[in-house]
């Protein structure tokens, strides 16, 4: 059975520890062949872009947040962390985040100290 078109472009906007769940979740499902992209922006609160004749002096954010978001290509998942809980979830986004990069390459020191020797 296959997915329909709008099926995949949607995003699902999680509470800080589903989001976590489900990034656990994706990074498992790509540990052998794939990839998980994550971005990480300031957030606003503002779900309309603003218009660019209009000036918005009036509106002031009462809340600095960010904007996560991660996607294996088929999956979208975002959350919006508040400035109050983000030690918390950094704390845990972070242990996570070591937790499943055991994957990636090591970098060769070696090769790169005697390239930059022989450009000498």
């Amino acid at each position: 059975m296959r997915p329909e078109w709008g099926q995949w472009s949607r995003v699902v906007l999680l509470e800080s520890e589903q989001f976590l769940a489900e990034l656990t979740r994706l990074f498992q499902e790509c540990r052998l062949s794939g990839s998980v992209f994550l971005t990480l922006k300031k957030y606003d609160g503002r779900t309309k872009p603003i218009p660019r004749k209009v000036s918005v002096e009036g509106f002031e954010p009462s809340d600095n947040k960010c904007l996560l978001r991660a996607t294996d290509g088929k999956k979208k998942i975002s959350t919006v962390v508040s400035s109050k809980e983000v030690n918390k979830f950094q704390m845990a986004y972070s242990n996570l985040l070591r937790a499943n990069m055991g994957g990636l390459k090591k970098r060769d020191k070696n090769s790169k100290s005697k390239k930059s020797k022989a450009a000498q």
